[in-house]
C-alpha cells in the first residue's frame, strides 16, 4: 500500500511541474474538489462559485490600475469587497475535507484584460467579467440552490444568490450608463 501511495505521489509531482503555471490553480482547486465525496452538482458549484469570485477580485485589481473611470472602478471595488465576502462565505459552507481555493481566476479573462488601458479595458471588463461573469455566476448559484445536495452549500448559494443578481443588475446598468454592448 505505502508503495502504491509513493507511485501516486511521484505521479502528481510529475503532473504538477508539467502542468503550466497559469492552469495549476485551476487544476489544483479542480482535482481538490473532484476528490471528494460531495455529488457532481455540488463539486461543479465550488469550483464555479471560487473560479467567478477569484476572477471578479483579481479583474478588480487591474481595474483600479488600468480604469481612468471612476464608475468603473467604484464597481470594481465594489466587486472586490463582495467577493472576497462570499468566497470566505463559501469556505465557511464547504464540508471538511474540501478546499475551496482562493487563487483559481478565467486565466482566459484575466489575459484578456491585462494588455488593456481606458476605455478599451472598461469595455472589455464590464461585457466580459461585470455582465458575462454576473450571467454565469447567477446561473451557477441558481443550480446550487435548486438543485444541490449539500445542505450548507445549497444554503450558502440561496443566501448569496440575492447579492449576485444585484451585481448582475449593477453591470448591466453600467454597461447601459456606457453605452457598452
Amino acid at each position: 500500500m505505502k508503495r502504491n501511495v509513493d507511485l501516486l505521489s511521484l505521479l502528481v509531482s510529475a503532473f504538477v511541474a508539467a502542468v503550466p503555471a497559469g492552469a495549476l490553480a485551476q487544476t489544483q482547486a479542480a482535482s481538490t474538489t473532484q476528490a471528494n465525496d460531495l455529488p457532481a452538482v455540488d463539486k461543479a458549484f465550488v469550483q464555479a462559485a471560487s473560479e467567478s469570485s477569484s476572477t471578479e477580485i483579481d479583474s478588480a485589481k487591474l481595474a483600479t490600475k488600468q480604469s481612468q473611470d471612476k464608475d468603473v472602478k467604484s464597481f470594481a471595488h465594489h466587486m472586490m469587497v463582495d467577493h472576497t465576502k462570499l468566497t470566505v462565505q463559501l469556505k465557511m459552507a464547504a464540508p471538511h475535507g474540501v478546499a475551496v481555493p482562493k487563487d483559481n481566476s478565467d486565466e482566459s479573462v484575466i489575459n484578456a484584460l491585462k494588455p488593456l488601458k481606458g476605455k478599451e479595458f472598461d469595455e472589455t471588463y464590464i461585457r466580459k467579467v461585470g455582465v458575462g461573469g454576473h450571467q454565469k455566476a447567477v446561473a451557477a448559484f441558481q443550480k446550487e440552490a435548486e438543485e444541490g445536495q449539500n445542505a450548507d452549500l445549497k444554503k450558502a448559494a440561496q443566501k448569496a444568490l440575492p447579492t449576485i443578481q444585484e451585481h448582475l443588475k449593477m453591470a448591466q446598468d453600467l454597461a447601459a450608463k456606457k453605452g457598452v454592448q
